[in-house]
């Protein structure tokens, strides 16, 4: 059993749903899959956060349980946006773009997740892969908020590289979304 803990601590990744345990333990057998979970939750070697997905410690980032929730999925909108300083308001949620779009509260952490179409969610411009998540970059996550909100106001539109946003616009496949961006890039420019 030692083996498998020291496979388990191999992995960089903290948050790890069932398929990833099946994965990196080499376990096809649902029956000794669930024995060996069992095994280390209640040792203390594994906290189960929710059905199906249990973190290596309590000490994880938010972020990569955000992302372990629904496959695929990104961290883009308000969260992005307001580390890039282009939304100067709070959020207590973490936002996520994936197949669904719901309201999760799990471990004192809440998130909101916005259903994206399959075109966008799986083209990987603009996604940047972190420590154990996927996250957009500013330009990705203005083009998701102004596609999924065409009049949202933002603080400050400074940081974005508009060359990116005119380029990736293209990836959603929306004419409405390209007047947006020229609208935004037009009043900005003032």
């Amino acid at each position: 059993m030692e083996h498998l803990v020291a496979r388990l601590y191999q992995t960089s990744k903290n948050i790890l749903t069932v398929k990833d345990l099946a994965l990196i333990w080499g376990e096809g057998n649902r029956d000794r899959l669930k024995d060996k979970i069992f095994y280390y939750v209640k040792t203390g070697l594994l906290f189960r956060i929710t059905r199906g997905i249990f973190a290596k410690n309590r000490d994880y980032n938010p972020k990569e349980l955000a992302t372990s929730l629904y496959t695929p999925s990104y961290i883009s909108f308000e969260t992005v946006l307001r580390e890039s300083g282009m939304i100067f308001q709070h959020y207590d949620s973490l936002f996520v773009a994936s197949h669904w779009s719901r309201s999760v509260e799990l471990d004192g952490h809440r998130f909101t997740i916005r259903k994206l179409k399959n075109e966008v969610l799986y083209n990987p411009t603009g996604i940047i892969q972190q420590e154990g998540f996927s996250i957009a970059e500013k330009e990705r996550a203005f083009l998701d908020m102004i596609y999924l909100f065409p009049a949202y106001y933002f603080d400050n539109l400074r940081p974005l590289d508009w060359e990116k946003c005119f380029e990736w616009v293209k990836l959603y496949q929306n004419r409405q979304l390209v007047k947006r961006l020229n609208t935004y890039h037009k009043n900005h420019a003032e």
